[in-house]
């Protein structure tokens, strides 16, 4: 009887752990909504003061385009009568031209920058807005599991026979969410976290290279920022589609492999063509998950290792099967030689004998590589 108890103690523990984890994720969520959200309100701020700046610059613009017409006008008038005009008078009204006209062009461009950030701003507000909805959404969810968590789960020892397997059960799963966090956390710290610290020192480096080195100079700084810019946000939407692309379920497969794709294609400068033979069908969560992470392990492969301008991938279902063709013109490499780094491959061919379905790969060293795989389709 006292065993009984000791095993019924263990579960509620484990109950109370899961509620706590349940319950800091909530609270993590709704920090990350308030930060949304005050971010959102000053960024708001900062588009209110540029409009007031884009706004009172167009005036100064328009006043300078006048002065310089008068500038030239008064420079056509003395050019024109040379000899009634002393020196230093054709040297002032030049002199007077030239500066009007370099302070419009200097001023043009600010004003272009401004207009660029306004816009960039705006839509990042946009993005914000989106992200407070999904936050808000999300504690809603988390408030109906906690409910679950702390009524109804009450009642799993009727369901589970072992307080030892309830124990290590409710261990796994806190185990797999904290691993879960801590890799999501380190790619977020490591890479768009690092890349957006980077930005916002190359934009203060934008601010004095206008000053000092002129406006060519900044355009140059500003491609950088630019690029890396890019950067993060191809960082974020990898995140994305790693942890489970959102699009999967909403559009489908095919829709969210064009949408990968071209992301790929933008971001590596390589071309991907991409040829599916249906774009309609719908096929169960997991084997339209399951295809998914096949073609982006096989494209990061070829990306990684083949070093090719080209990657094609081909979806041809036929019959009850739908066969995947991943085939890059790469250096190829000799696939009866066992590689150290071969994991990716490994794990393809680990989920595809999951699926009870079979693959295949034909390489040529210097002429590339061919994945073929073969699954039976899931509805």
């Amino acid at each position: 009887m006292s065993k009984v108890l000791e095993q019924d103690q263990t579960l509620n523990r484990i109950i109370e752990e899961m509620v706590n984890v349940v319950s800091n994720s909530k609270e993590e969520i709704f920090d990350l909504g308030e930060n949304a959200r005050k971010e959102q309100q000053e960024l708001a701020k900062e588009v209110l003061q540029i409009r007031k700046d884009v706004s009172k610059m167009i005036d100064e613009n328009d006043q300078l385009e006048r002065r310089l017409k008068l500038a030239r006008q008064r420079l056509t008038e003395v050019s024109r009568n040379f000899s009634k005009y002393s020196e230093e008078q054709v040297q002032k009204a030049y002199n007077d031209t030239h500066e009007l006209q370099t302070k419009l062009v200097v001023q043009r461009q600010q004003e272009v920058g401004l207009i660029k950030r306004r816009d960039e701003l705006e839509h990042r507000i946009r993005g914000l807005n989106e992200n407070i909805e999904r936050t808000e959404n999300l504690i809603g969810k988390v408030n109906v599991v906690l409910n679950y968590l702390v009524n109804d789960f009450q009642n799993v020892n009727e369901a589970i026979s072992s307080a030892k397997e309830k124990y290590e059960f409710g261990l796994q799963i806190i185990d797999a969410q904290e691993e879960e966090r801590r890799k999501l956390s380190r790619e977020i710290h490591d890479g768009p976290a690092q890349m957006l610290a980077n930005v916002m020192i190359r934009s203060d480096i934008v601010q004095k290279t206008i000053r000092e080195r002129g406006v060519d100079e900044a355009l140059k700084e500003m491609k950088d920022v630019k690029e890396m810019v890019r950067g993060a946000l191809y960082e974020v939407r990898r995140i994305i589609y790693d942890l489970r692309p959102m699009a999967l379920d909403d559009l489908g497969l095919v829709p969210t492999l064009r949408k990968y794709l071209s992301t790929i294609e933008e971001y590596h400068n390589i071309k991907v063509e991409f040829k599916p033979n249906n774009d309609g069908d719908r096929y169960s969560q997991k084997f339209e998950a399951a295809a998914f992470r096949l073609v982006q392990e096989g494209v990061q492969n070829a990306l990684k290792h083949a070093n090719t301008s080209l990657i094609q991938v081909r979806f041809e279902q036929a019959y009850n099967k739908l066969n995947i063709h991943i085939v890059d013109y790469g250096k190829g490499f000799n696939v009866d030689e066992k590689k150290e780094d071969s994991f990716g491959l490994t794990g393809m061919r680990e989920r595809v004998e999951m699926l009870n379905g079979q693959m295949d790969i034909k390489s040529t060293e210097g002429k590339g590589t061919k994945v073929s795989i073969s699954l039976p389709i899931m509805y």
